[in-house]
């Protein structure tokens, strides 16, 4: 006999987002300015995600230089409602130097989203997992989630996975890829981890010899970690720096036992580097393990099987698309899946691509939306894609084609294009 607690809400939402990430807040907020009632589902206890989560810090540049009647300006790839986030970010008064505007306060940005959601009328549940999903021929109808109260079912119109992982469309049956394609191997995962009480003028000072140091380490079997270098970044707090210099290769962000594995991995790599750092330079002496991020960080996983799928090829090209809902530059950024070295594809100034909504549709319903880093690409184009400026924009643009299917009786999938450029457009987003 079973004693699970089930809970059927018969209220029918207009959409459900699955992930309360940058992808899924972009969707939510989009969506119920739109007029629509919209649950948004976090597992986690906060609305950001990756930054949250992750300790995913700072968003990686979203503006490219364009030259305009002989003068030179710089155009906001992101913008919309990551602008507006952005803008509330640098009201809040927590940025670096003004130089270094990408870096902010995961705090701030916590409560920054709970209160757009309140206002715009978005009903969210945190500490909620995905557990089940009830399909019908080509649409989703209901979605369960594992609460602390038990199961709880709430039938939707509308389905947004915003999960990071596709996980809602693979519970739906989905097609995906795993990784690239030769051999279904992902970007390496990182665990962000940050160290305070550092003498960090001193410590930049001495970043040639603490390079040195690792790779010395590293060949003496001192160091496990198989990444090239040491990465870090600065960040808003006196004496501390951030660190996103973990790898854990070979490792499945699907498989819940492997990723199990590559946090205590993760973490044996921040305690050799740390020590590492504190017994040989100075700048480090005093220095304090402040924080490791709560979850390990995922680059990739599953990309799912879109009507387009973007390829490497049409991001070099700069390729516009007719449909294209959001724009991007940022480098092809590849962590290598198998061991040592990262390669880089940089845009020169200028160029940009952008994101067809046709990849945000799955090949096989027609009332699922796929947004964030598991839209339909290839291995080296979700590199580029995947940062937090462009998940938001593309949230964006699947909560808006939500909202105008609502206004014109259609599916998801069968809005005008260009009537969802236009209202992206007038609602300050840059779709190129």
């Amino acid at each position: 006999m079973s004693t699970m607690l089930k809970r059927d809400f018969e209220k029918k939402f207009d959409l459900v987002v699955v992930g309360g990430g940058q992808a899924g807040c972009g969707a939510a907020l989009a969506a119920a300015r739109g007029g629509l009632s919209v649950l948004l589902v976090e597992a986690s206890g906060a609305l950001g995600g990756a930054p949250n989560v992750n300790l995913v810090n700072p968003f990686m540049p979203w503006t490219t230089k364009v030259t305009e009647g002989g003068e030179e300006k710089t155009l906001e790839l992101s913008a919309g409602i990551f602008g507006e986030i952005y803008r509330d970010l640098c009201a809040d008064g927590i940025f670096c130097k003004p130089e270094e505007r990408h870096h902010f306060s995961e705090e701030s940005l916590k409560v920054i989203l709970d209160r757009k959601m309140r206002e715009a009328g978005v009903t969210v549940l945190f500490h909620a997992t995905l557990c089940d999903v009830e399909t019908s021929g080509r649409r989703i109808e209901s979605i369960s989630v594992a609460t602390v109260g038990g199961i709880l079912r709430f039938r939707c119109g509308a389905a947004i996975d915003a999960t990071g992982d596709a996980t809602l469309s693979a519970f739906a049956g989905v097609p995906f890829q795993l990784g690239r394609e030769s051999d279904s191997l992902c970007q390496p995962m990182t665990l962000c981890f940050r160290i305070c009480n550092i003498d960090v003028e001193g410590a930049w000072k001495s970043w040639d010899a603490i390079q040195a140091l690792y790779k010395k380490s590293q060949a003496e079997g001192k160091i496990t970690n198989p990444r090239e270098n040491v990465l870090v970044f600065p960040t808003r707090l006196p004496g501390v720096m951030h660190f996103n210099t973990t790898r854990v290769v070979k490792h499945d962000p699907t498989d819940p036992f492997s990723v199990s594995k590559a946090e205590a991995i993760a973490r044996e790599q921040v305690v050799e580097l740390f020590h590492l750092l504190k017994d040989n330079i100075p700048a480090f002496k005093d220095a304090a393990l402040m924080e490791m991020a709560p979850s390990i960080g995922v680059r990739e996983s599953r990309m799912v099987k879109a009507r387009h799928v973007l390829t490497r090829e049409e991001l070099v090209a700069g390729t516009h698309f007719p449909d294209g809902i959001a724009a991007g530059n940022y480098d092809i950024d590849i962590h290598s899946p198998d061991g040592s070295g990262t390669s880089h594809y940089y845009f020169p100034a200028g160029v940009y691509y952008t994101i067809p909504f046709r990849s945000l549709l799955p090949e096989n319903f027609d009332n699922l939306l796929v947004t964030g880093r598991c839209i339909g690409a290839t291995h080296e184009a979700q590199a580029s894609v995947r940062i937090m400026p462009i998940c938001i924009c593309t949230g964006e643009a699947a909560g808006t084609a939500v909202a105008l299917a609502k206004e014109a009786g259609l599916e998801p999938a069968d809005v005008d294009t260009s009537a969802l450029r236009a209202r992206l457009v007038e609602n300050g987003a840059f779709v190129g």
